[in-house]
């Protein structure tokens, strides 16, 4: 079959699915698009993947800032941002902060524009 072969004519059902006719409710969008925005900046990005592969899950802000290069209080301040958006976890020892992922925030962040949406 060629292209030329396809048909051209709609079905009886449409070409398209069900419209939606509702919108996500406006406070899940604020808080999606507050966790996609701290996703938006690519050393934030890097730290999140820093992260996630360490040896026990976690990192320390003095391990941070070699690889992306940045002085520490300005990892520091991508690294809030990201515990801001519920992506990480923030744990005092003493002098220094470490970080782990948040159990299932990637995941749920996966699924969440779907789940955003009122199910009819």
């Amino acid at each position: 079959m060629t292209t030329t072969d396809l048909p051209l004519a709609p079905t009886s059902t449409g070409c398209c699915g069900p419209a939606v006719t509702e919108a996500a409710d406006p406070e899940r969008a604020r808080e999606l698009a507050r966790t996609f925005k701290a996703l938006a900046d690519p050393t934030r990005v890097q730290l999140l993947a820093i992260v996630a592969a360490q040896t026990g899950g976690e990192a320390c802000v003095c391990d941070l800032t070699e690889p992306v290069g940045l002085s520490q209080p300005t990892v520091s301040h991508h690294l809030k941002i990201l515990v801001d958006a519920g992506l990480l976890a923030r744990e005092q020892r003493g002098r220094w902060a470490y970080y782990s992922l948040v159990h299932g925030a990637l995941s749920q962040l996966a699924t969440s524009l779907t789940e955003a949406a009122p199910h009819s």
